[in-house]
C-alpha cells in the first residue's frame, strides 16, 4: 500500500509534488537508471524541452516492460543542464503525469555523461503485487 503525505510540520510544496510517500506491505519495485532524452535511434534534439519530452517517454515505456503505469511513479529526480524554459518544463511534466503526483527532486547540474545530454531523469515506482 502506499500512502501520500504533505506533514503539517512542514511547508507546503512549492510545485506539483508530494514530501513523502509511504510503502508498507508486499510491492514490486523498480529502480531506473537515469533516463536521457534520446530516442531509441539515437536521436537527441538540441531543444532541452524535447530531451526532456523523450526521456519521459523512455520512462514511460520502461515502466511498460515492467508492467507498470506512471501512477506507480514514486519519485522522479530530474538532473538539467543549461537555462529552460520553465513554464514550457513544467507543461510537458505535468501532461505526463496527469494526476498524479510523486515525490520529486529538481537539480541543474554543470554537466552530463556528454555534452549534448541536457536532461537526465531518474525515477523509483512500486505496485502492489
Amino acid at each position: 500500500m502506499k500512502i501520500v503525505r504533505n506533514p503539517q510540520e512542514v511547508h507546503d510544496p512549492v510545485a506539483a509534488y508530494v514530501h513523502q510517500i509511504e510503502v508498507t506491505g508486499p510491492q514490486q519495485w523498480l529502480t531506473l537508471s537515469g533516463q536521457l532524452g534520446m530516442a531509441a535511434d539515437g536521436y537527441l534534439p538540441e531543444d532541452p524541452i524535447d530531451q526532456i519530452r523523450i526521456a519521459l517517454d523512455n520512462i514511460k515505456k520502461n515502466l511498460r516492460a515492467a508492467d507498470m503505469e506512471i501512477t506507480d511513479l514514486t519519485k522522479l529526480v530530474f538532473y538539467l543542464v543549461g537555462d529552460m524554459d520553465t513554464d514550457r518544463r513544467r507543461e510537458v511534466v505535468s501532461q505526463f503525469l496527469g494526476d498524479h503526483i510523486p515525490c520529486t527532486t529538481m537539480l541543474y547540474v554543470v554537466a552530463l555523461a556528454a555534452p549534448d545530454f541536457k536532461v537526465e531523469i531518474d525515477a523509483w515506482a512500486c505496485r502492489d503485487i
